[in-house]
């Protein structure tokens, strides 16, 4: 197994949160939807935003209607807390909290930056920020410090199938990983299983390897690939070229989590 060597990742200097106080203005950003969720993104029952706009074209994306910015529904950050505040109580009694994804939330990072920043502060609820890490330069420290914990996407270790999966280099994403563990941020790595895509032994351990090298990462969520969106892609008028692709049978899912349990980590 090859091991890629840590660079250095500079940060792009960007309004403080909260963003408002900087821009003296309403604070605007392209938004796909809202909706509450339990158990899938993040902890107990959350408010889930959903951003517009993505630089990955993910083969198995299930949501492919939020990779344009420009479909979404300009919405300003005070009607997306105010929605939220709706479901604080729900919420703390559930032990949830709130999640800005997307698409990719960093592709419009001072908004996100202020939902995290007002839900954390304003609304007193736990964060997370879901995310592929390609954009994760765009992330200042600020913004992570409102970051309760991070869902981290990494769709494989092998470089060339990355490519084939997202349109990108993986490069990016193990820089911002690598970051999230220098600075302790708390971490939950995501692994979609792709029958004759991500599946291959040495590509499974290749992710278990680097989460557990990091040290920050608390739990590892290995996925089956499924077919909900193809849908979606079809009223797009794109193909979905993995349709005749089978989910991952429950024997299949095991033995990948068992890859990452035996680098101690915990994996569902």
């Amino acid at each position: 197994m090859t091991v890629l060597a840590r660079r250095p990742v500079g940060v792009v200097a960007q309004a403080a949160t909260p963003a408002a106080a900087v821009t003296r203005r309403p604070v605007e950003g392209s938004v796909h939807s809202w909706d509450l969720s339990t158990g899938v993104d993040g902890p107990g029952s959350r408010f889930v935003t959903f951003l517009s706009g993505c630089p990955l074209t993910c083969l198995y994306c299930h949501n492919p209607d939020t990779w344009r910015m420009r479909d979404g529904r300009r919405t300003s950050a005070d009607d997306v807390i105010a929605e939220a505040r709706k479901y604080t109580r729900f919420i703390a009694a559930a032990g949830g909290g709130a999640t800005v994804s997307g698409g990719e939330p960093l592709l419009q990072p001072v908004f996100t930056g202020e939902l995290l920043h007002r839900m954390k502060h304003e609304l007193g609820l736990h964060t997370a920020l879901d995310t592929s890490g390609f954009l994760g330069v765009r992330a200042t420290d600020a913004l992570l410090r409102d970051v309760d914990l991070v869902l981290l996407d990494i769709k494989s270790w092998d470089r060339d199938t990355y490519q084939k999966v997202t349109g990108r280099p993986l490069r990016p994403t193990l820089d911002f990983a690598h970051r999230l563990a220098d600075l302790g941020q708390d971490v939950w790595v995501r692994f979609v299983l792709v029958p004759g895509l991500t599946d291959d032994p040495a590509n499974v351990e290749g992710v278990a390897a680097f989460a557990a090298s990091l040290g920050n990462v608390s739990r590892v969520d290995v996925l089956p690939f499924h077919k909900l969106g193809e849908a979606k892609w079809q009223a797009l008028g794109a193909p979905f070229t993995l349709h005749d692709t089978p989910s991952p049978t429950p024997d299949e899912l095991a033995t990948a989590r068992a890859v990452f349990t035996a680098h101690g980590l915990h994996a569902v």
